[in-house]
């Protein structure tokens, strides 16, 4: 575990928030005493649902536009 004084926490909070992010845990000092730690905090992966997916995009209107003329309508127009 990593240890930094308050002022220096401040200065450099990104980059202590990824090493705590990346499973380090970081204490914060104030006049040398502990005062905080920063730990990374546990995440589940969620899991996609393909056949719900599918049946999204199986709904959307096909575009016959490409992107470059789909852009421009949406630029030139309010409304698309």
């Amino acid at each position: 575990m990593g240890s930094v004084n308050l002022a220096e926490a401040k200065a450099r909070l990104s980059e202590l928030v990824e090493r705590a992010a990346g499973g380090e845990a970081v204490c914060i000092t104030r006049r040398g005493k502990p005062v905080a730690q920063l730990t990374g905090v546990a995440r589940t992966p969620t899991r996609i649902d393909v056949a719900a997916l599918q049946a999204l995009t199986a709904a959307m209107p096909r575009q016959t536009d490409g992107g470059a003329e789909f852009v421009r309508k949406m630029r030139d127009n309010d409304r698309y």
